[in-house]
């Protein structure tokens, strides 16, 4: 079974912190990444772009409009993904754990959405 985590922050909070705060908790990221990656059962993360690099698409009378920005007016936005293949939920669960939005960033509103996939390639 495929999982897709979404990894999220809270943009308000994340500006909040101090650049030396920023900089401890990002420094931090890449070990726990790679552990996550060493597990053989990850097989795409990413982070996203910027908030302003954004775009959203969606059918208004009949044609597609385009808007700048994230669609969701929320508090919490995606700020990476990542697709696990494991044998079970609790595997997955496991796996997810190890990623930095999981472990870390309390302060900046970071969390870790863990949705099974329906797994289709386009070919």
């Amino acid at each position: 079974m495929k999982y897709l985590g979404l990894a999220y922050f809270t943009p308000e909070k994340f500006a909040a912190m101090a650049p030396e705060e920023v900089q401890a908790l990002v420094s931090q990221c890449p070990a726990l990444d790679e552990k996550m990656q060493a597990t053989g059962k990850v097989l795409v993360s990413a982070s996203l772009g910027d908030l302003p690099t954004w775009s959203t698409l969606r059918p208004v009378d009949g044609k597609t409009q385009v808007v700048d920005g994230p669609y969701a007016e929320s508090k919490e936005v995606v700020g990476g993904l990542f697709i696990i293949e494991a044998d079970s939920r609790e595997e997955a669960l496991r796996i997810a754990a190890m990623h930095p939005a999981a472990m870390l960033g309390e302060a900046g509103g970071w969390a870790v959405e863990l949705i099974p996939l329906d797994f289709y390639l386009a070919r």
